[in-house]
């Protein structure tokens, strides 16, 4: 009698476990984004990606003309060492040491601020886009809209969140005694 039950209740479980996922799959249409097709061929998306390419280019000439302006030292040094009085040529090292400080620190600065540009300018952007593909997604009578390119869930209904069963079921399972053979 023991036995039968427990089959009739391992079956209504099973039974139950394969049935979730099918009413999960009636009930979840599915809409997928690119964002990065997104930011590449909108309009705004374009202005965006303009805008951070003309600060890197900025910040690529600075650090250009910081080169150049170490070079011209290290070539005055190399030519004229011989001339130079040991203390012009000790201060022309420190100029160059100075100069490729300077430069280090640009290199940071710029490498900072572009992240902070791009951070604040792709946000932005998002939050744009979150209630246009709400209205979408709305729209189309979407359960879940998933971006390919992030790997994550945009929205999703919470009618198809099997979560909180599973969790049900996993502290049942753990809860229940060990079955001893």
């Amino acid at each position: 009698m023991k036995r039968t039950v427990r089959t009739l209740a391992l079956a209504a479980l099973a039974a139950a476990a394969l049935a979730a996922p099918a009413r999960a799959q009636e009930v979840g249409k599915v809409g997928l984004i690119n964002s990065q097709e997104i930011l590449d061929q909108s309009a705004e998306g374009k202005r965006a990606l303009a805008q951070v390419q003309a600060a890197d280019k900025k910040y690529g000439d600075d650090i250009a003309k910081l080169d150049e302006a170490i070079k011209q030292l290290q070539n005055r040094l190399s030519t004229q060492r011989l001339t130079l009085t040991p203390e012009a040529a000790v201060a022309l090292q420190a100029d160059i040491q100075k100069k490729q400080t300077e430069r280090q620190r640009a290199v940071e600065d710029a490498a900072r601020a572009m992240r902070e540009l791009q951070a604040r300018t792709f946000e932005r952007i998002q939050n744009d886009l979150i209630p246009l593909i709400e209205q979408v997604r709305k729209d189309r009578g979407l359960d879940l809209v998933y971006d390919v390119v992030k790997g994550g869930v945009v929205y999703f209904n919470p009618a198809i969140d099997l979560t909180a069963e599973i969790i049900k079921r996993y502290d049942a399972l753990k809860a229940a005694p060990p079955v001893k053979k």
